[in-house]
């Protein structure tokens, strides 16, 4: 039994979870070995892994600024949030402004259990947890964790990264976003990175079929089917690109090659 009374039990070490998946990747340590096997077997079959998973960190960096700095977000649910990773979401928007308010929602019990990273907030902000699933809106919005850290008559920005390519046509991965934006007001945001094969589908279509192997399928979607989630919104320039071309601040995108990148990003205010 972890310190925080969630049952260790909980934790499924024996077969590889997309978000440590992703963490062994990124360089962390909070990851298993089912998913260091799993992340090397889709690195041989796609080399530019690595690269195409931290050009999607740096987007949600760089979205998160833009929404903080130039738009002036003061509130963030983020959806589908992973290993913790610093620079976490609330670090980045509570640098912009310490009153910077941020809940968190995963379904993985691992990602609970490293949640006190998630909650350190600067003392004049907030920051909250909430485990639940990103299928079940109506679950996320009448929660209490989110109902008495964010103030949904003011704008929210709901971030949505790197997500949607685990839910399936039966899922309905548009239906769901456009539930949650439902209850936020005006001049909210959506800012989403959407995965595609577009640009590598050899490669990508086997680091794909490596995921299903492990009982991870994925749907990833055209630019058009991308298109979908933003309708009836106002999309931020430069549109719906991939996420190395998003607003690039130099920082990282020097040398990515298109073919390199299976995934659309966006950010676009609700009118």
């Amino acid at each position: 039994m972890p310190d925080n009374g969630w049952p260790a039990d909980r934790i499924d070490t024996e077969n590889a979870h997309s978000a440590r998946i992703y963490d062994y990747i990124l360089g962390g340590k909070d990851y298993y070995p089912a998913d260091k096997e799993a992340g090397d077997a889709m690195a041989r079959e796609w080399p530019a892994l690595p690269v195409h998973m931290r050009a999607n960190r740096d987007f949600m960096n760089r979205a998160v600024r833009w929404l903080a700095e130039e738009a002036g977000v003061r509130q963030f649910l983020d959806i589908g949030t992973g290993v913790p990773t610093s620079p976490n979401l609330h670090e980045i928007a509570q640098a912009v402004a310490t009153e910077s308010r941020v809940v968190y929602v995963d379904n993985d019990p691992i990602v609970l259990t490293l949640s006190q990273g998630l909650l350190a907030s600067a003392p004049e902000g907030r920051t909250a947890y909430l485990e639940a699933d990103f299928r079940d809106p109506a679950a996320i919005l009448d929660a209490p964790e989110l109902r008495e850290t964010l103030d949904l008559s003011r704008p929210v920005a709901l971030t949505v990264i790197a997500i949607v390519h685990f839910m399936l046509d039966a899922d309905d991965a548009v239906g769901v976003v456009r539930r949650l934006l439902e209850p936020l007001p005006s001049g909210s945001y959506l800012a989403m990175s959407i995965g595609t094969a577009e640009f590598a589908p050899e490669e990508v279509g086997r680091v794909a079929r490596e995921y299903a192997a492990r009982d991870m399928p994925m749907r990833l979607r055209t630019l058009d089917e991308a298109r979908a989630f933003f309708t009836g919104l106002e999309l931020v320039e430069p549109g719906i690109v991939q996420v190395h071309k998003w607003h690039p601040d130099g920082s990282g995108e020097q040398g990515v090659r298109d073919e390199d990148i299976a995934m659309y990003g966006a950010v676009a205010r609700k009118p």
